[in-house]
C-alpha cells in the first residue's frame, strides 16, 4: 500500500477492501484510514459469510446498512450517557 502526504494536510493511501484496491484521500492519519478500511473489509467478509450468494453491490449496501445501524446505536448510547452526566452537574 502506497501512502504519501498531499498539500492542504491531506494524505493519500491505497487500501484493500474485499479484494479491491482503493485510493483514499483524507485529512486523517494513514493509520486511521487503514483502520477504517480494515473494519469495512471485516464487516463485508462477516456479512458474506452469512449470505454467500450476495453480489458485490448488495453486499456493499448491506455492509453500509449494518455499519450505520451500529453507529446509531452507539450515538444513542453516547447521548444517553451525556444526558446522565449533565444531570449530575
Amino acid at each position: 500500500m502506497g501512502a504519501y502526504v498531499l498539500s492542504d494536510n491531506k494524505t493519500r493511501t491505497t487500501v484493500d477492501i474485499y479484494g479491491q484496491q482503493y485510493s483514499i484521500v483524507g485529512t486523517e492519519s494513514i493509520s486511521h484510514i487503514r483502520l477504517v478500511a480494515s473494519i469495512v473489509d471485516e464487516k463485508m467478509r462477516e456479512i458474506n459469510g452469512k449470505n454467500p450468494n450476495l453480489d458485490i453491490n448488495k453486499l456493499a449496501v448491506l455492509t453500509a446498512v449494518n455499519v450505520v445501524h451500529e453507529y446509531i446505536q452507539l450515538k444513542d448510547a453516547y447521548d444517553t450517557l451525556e444526558r446522565e452526566l449533565k444531570k449530575r452537574d
